[in-house]
């Protein structure tokens, strides 16, 4: 009995060994294929969040427990009991020699039906993103609709997308919709930024419905200064300018070339042409552009240079006829001399050459002919220039006009109002270009509004009117002891009766005695650059005309011109259009 109890101890004791080695081969092969499917998958299953072997539901004697006791999981309080009580008495045999864990508890097809449902949300995560990432095929015609409407930026944008988009969007019918569209803005083209004692070539371009600034890489213009600007449609031009000969891209008049070329820069393309040069090469010309009809003749006038007066003149609230009754029928001359194929009877001038025009390009549909006047300004040797010239669009060429008389001063300002081309000089004096016929006509105003000496005034044009800007004292509103102050006032011309009526008063003190002033539609923009404290401030106002009041305004508070030289209140010039 001993000896039977004793092989009985022995053999529970090596049942016990045997089982606590299953046990620690079990948990090293777990934790084996763990580490392997860790490797081979892990990733995919972080993502997804369930693998795609077995669910791994071992109990203690090995196996899958799909379909066994699972009243632990689910929390069933007899489950303890029940499986005390069968650990027992089971014997834990491998049915095969070797236990392998590691098996596939799913029938075919069951793994992918059950993947498949609990990452359905991670499938159409993948199937909207593979979506956005195909084209959307529209056609062109509404696609060109949709992005006709959209902001200057936007557009810009827009071009990035595709090699479609952007030659969809550069196409002259594009750029022709967008022109006649009604989803335009102003814009704000500031040229003649100086950095670091530098001609930089950048363009701060101002979009004033948004209150934002851009800069535009300009290489072509680095280098150059003391040039004009005008805008025409969707381009702008560049006119004239001087560059230094010795210190090349800084602002240096000791040695320095007046340039005669012209570029013309079209911001909706991003893109640079050169147009034709002008015959004199000029520094700050004082420039005027204007539409013409499709039949427009250039006039060129060869003037005795020696006698300069104005062939015609307007005075004041006093017609000439009843000025001077004799001169009724020198006035019908002047009236027939400008006839093609009748004799000149003008005096002291020879015959008028009209040069006839005829283009097929004229008649294209949406091409509008334009003429660009560039008058006075500095030669090449700083010379203050009294010749004119003027540029047309369709033949790109320049033609020299009549010169201005040398009684009448250096031009200051100019401006195209109502087809004429309006200058006034430093000696407050104001006279007319007729574009059509070709000739100056001397203005005689009532009385030309007063301004200070070392503030020359400004000339815009706004919706059919022409207006003045110009620096005057001011009283101290009647008051004893109290100073005068210097203000800048906005005066109108009426074009009949010649007589200045003051209408605004602008808000700012007059700090900058170089300020530019633009028009376009309704509303007049104007810049003021100045430094003060050692810092470069630039104030940019608006006035709208058609308002009764015309009051001024401040369009943006966000300064650009504080890492600006000084010289750039000097060298600025600005350009407006709609975009």
């Amino acid at each position: 009995m001993f000896s039977e109890s004793v092989s009985e101890e022995a053999l529970r004791q090596d049942f016990e060994t045997l089982t606590v080695s299953k046990r620690l081969v079990r948990s090293v092969s777990q934790k084996l294929r763990k580490k392997n499917h860790r490797g081979e998958g892990g990733e995919e299953d972080k993502v997804r969040g369930v693998s795609l072997k077995c669910l791994t539901l071992y109990g203690r004697g090995g196996g899958c427990k799909v379909g066994a006791d699972t009243g632990e999981e689910l929390g069933d309080p007899s489950y303890r009991r029940r499986s005390s009580a069968s650990e027992e008495g089971k014997v834990y045999k491998s049915i095969c020699g070797i236990e392998d864990n590691n098996f596939d508890c799913f029938s075919y097809g069951v793994r992918e039906k059950f993947w498949k449902k609990n990452n359905r949300k991670d499938l159409d995560l993948e199937e909207s993103v593979r979506n956005s990432r195909m084209h959307i095929f529209l056609p062109d015609d509404i696609l060109e609709m949709c992005l006709v409407r959209l902001p200057l930026t936007s557009l810009m944008n827009a071009r990035l997308v595709c090699k479609k988009w952007r030659h969809l969007t550069t196409t002259p019918r594009f750029l022709q919709m967008r022109r006649e569209g009604s989803c335009q803005k102003p814009w704000l083209f500031l040229f003649g930024a100086v950095k670091d004692g530098y001609c930089s070539g950048e363009i701060h371009a101002l979009d004033v419905s948004q209150d934002q600034w851009h800069r535009i890489s300009a290489d072509i213009l680095r280098g150059r200064f003391m040039f004009s600007v005008a805008s025409m449609q969707d381009d702008i031009y560049i006119v004239g300018g001087c560059s230094s000969l010795t210190n090349f891209g800084r602002v240096d008049r000791s040695s320095f070339k007046t340039h005669k070329g012209v570029l013309v820069f079209s911001p909706l393309t991003k893109s640079w042409r050169k147009a034709s040069s002008m015959k004199f090469a000029r520094s700050m010309p004082i420039l005027g552009i204007s539409e013409v009809c499709s039949d427009f003749s250039v006039i060129q006038s060869h003037q005795n240079r020696h006698d300069r007066q104005f062939p015609r003149s307007r005075v004041g609230g006093v017609s000439d006829v009843y000025e001077d009754p004799h001169r009724l029928s020198l006035r019908r001359q002047y009236r027939n001399a400008f006839d093609e194929n009748g004799p000149s009877l003008l005096p002291n001038r020879r015959s008028y050459k009209f040069i006839r025009q005829r283009s097929e390009q004229a008649n294209m549909k949406g091409c509008k002919r334009f003429v660009l006047i560039a008058v006075g300004g500095l030669g090449s040797w700083d010379e203050p220039l009294n010749s004119g010239e003027i540029y047309d669009s369709l033949s790109n060429k320049w033609t020299e006009i009549q010169k201005l008389p040398i009684d009448f001063g250096v031009v200051c300002a100019g401006v195209v109002c109502n087809g004429m081309f309006y200058v006034c000089s430093e000696n407050d004096k104001l006279a007319g270009y007729d574009i059509e016929r070709g000739f100056w006509i001397g203005i005689q105003t009532s009385a030309f509004p007063p301004h200070v000496h070392e503030y020359y005034p400004k000339l815009v044009s706004c919706n059919g009117s022409l207006f003045l800007l110009s620096v005057s004292w001011c009283e101290g509103d009647g008051q004893i002891g109290r100073r005068n102050k210097a203000v800048r006032k906005l005066w109108e011309l009426d074009l009949m009766y010649l007589t200045w009526t003051e209408v605004s008063v602008h808000p700012d003190a007059p700090m900058d005695w170089n300020p530019v002033f633009v028009a376009d539609r309704n509303l007049i923009f104007g810049v003021e650059m100045f430094k003060i404290f050692g810092q470069v401030l630039d104030f940019f106002t608006v006035c709208d005309v058609s308002d009764v009041e015309m009051n001024w305004s401040h369009i943006s508070r966000n300064h650009m011109a504080h890492e600006l030289d000084a010289s750039s209140c000097m060298t600025k010039t600005m350009a407006v259009l709609h975009l």
